[in-house]
């Protein structure tokens, strides 16, 4: 998994959110994917996943929603890389063709 900057880590307020939709039996299941990565996410480098970021945007999207399994899935989705690809290796200089000898 990829990691993330230093700056970018699961807030008290946030991780608390994410307790109470874990604990919340009428939460859904897009909601609680959300709240188990930010609490994973809780003092580690670790980023939200491609597949929960999508869960975490339809609970965005979903009127009805609290606002804990909102306050959730926006930190989840803040924490995905955004797609961005790992940097290509770098590639090694063009070796030169030997010179031929005559």
């Amino acid at each position: 998994m990829a990691k993330k900057p230093a700056s970018e880590s699961t807030s008290a307020k946030v991780a608390s959110a994410a307790a109470k939709v874990m604990k919340d039996p009428k939460a859904s299941k897009e909601a609680k994917s959300a709240a188990a990565s930010a609490l994973t996410q809780k003092g580690s480098k670790e980023v939200t996943s491609a597949a929960v970021a999508s869960k975490a945007a339809k609970v965005l999207k979903d009127p009805k929603a609290s606002k804990a399994e909102k306050t959730v899935a926006a930190s989840a989705l803040t924490q995905k890389t955004g797609g961005a690809k790992k940097p290509a290796p770098a590639k090694a200089p063009a070796k030169k063709p030997a010179a031929k000898k005559k």
